[in-house]
């Protein structure tokens, strides 16, 4: 055995493990197509100089895909449209309580596998969601009715304050619904460096 096979085998492992570090710390699910096309191209390209295919070459053509993917991150950081286009937004599929089966049929989701999602989460009824949407990631996303939610430390201190007269009792507190943004856009704009 050839001591440059082996230190070929050594740099593809250090070199590999340096660029998939620049690429960033996500799961596959986490991922968007792009980076999980990458991912599988430095997989395919890592192993390249090893087979005989030439050691630098390589590695360059796989640092080009690692800059390429961090340009286009920066890219959806700056731009909301260049975001939608290339990771996509959240679909609603469950819309006050009803199943919105236009956008179930376009996300190809059969009313099971929702269901099954749901019990999951820990919700036994379609009817006590407000809002349930499909994540890009493809994990589900959903806010319960008002009357549906659990109390929060501030909805007993509130209630805490009313029985004993301090605040007067009026509409429950409603934050801000991040659900919303999906159909109506951000409502609270985020910061410019972050759209």
């Amino acid at each position: 055995m050839s001591w440059t096979l082996i230190w070929q085998a050594v740099g593809v492992i250090v070199i590999g493990t340096l660029l998939l570090r620049i690429a960033g710390r996500k799961s596959i699910s986490q991922m968007t197509m792009a980076q999980v096309i990458v991912m599988i191209g430095l997989g395919t390209l890592i192993i390249q100089p090893i087979t005989g295919n030439g050691y630098w070459p390589t590695f360059l053509l796989a640092a080009v895909l690692v800059m390429v993917m961090i340009v286009m991150e920066y890219l959806e950081i700056k731009s909301n449209g260049f975001e939608t286009f290339i990771t996509g937004k959240a679909v609603t599929v469950i819309e006050n309580g009803q199943l919105n089966e236009g956008n179930m049929r376009k996300l190809r989701l059969t009313a099971d596998k929702l269901e099954m999602r749901l019990r999951q989460a820990g919700i036994s009824s379609i009817s006590d969601i407000e809002w349930a949407t499909i994540e890009v990631s493809g994990n589900l996303g959903y806010q319960l009715k008002l009357e549906k939610q659990p109390a929060t430390k501030e909805d007993i201190q509130r209630l805490i304050a009313i029985l004993e007269n301090r605040i007067p009792d009026t509409e429950p507190f409603v934050p801000n619904n991040i659900f919303s943004e999906i159909k109506h856009g951000h409502q609270n704009p985020h910061p410019t460096n972050l759209q």
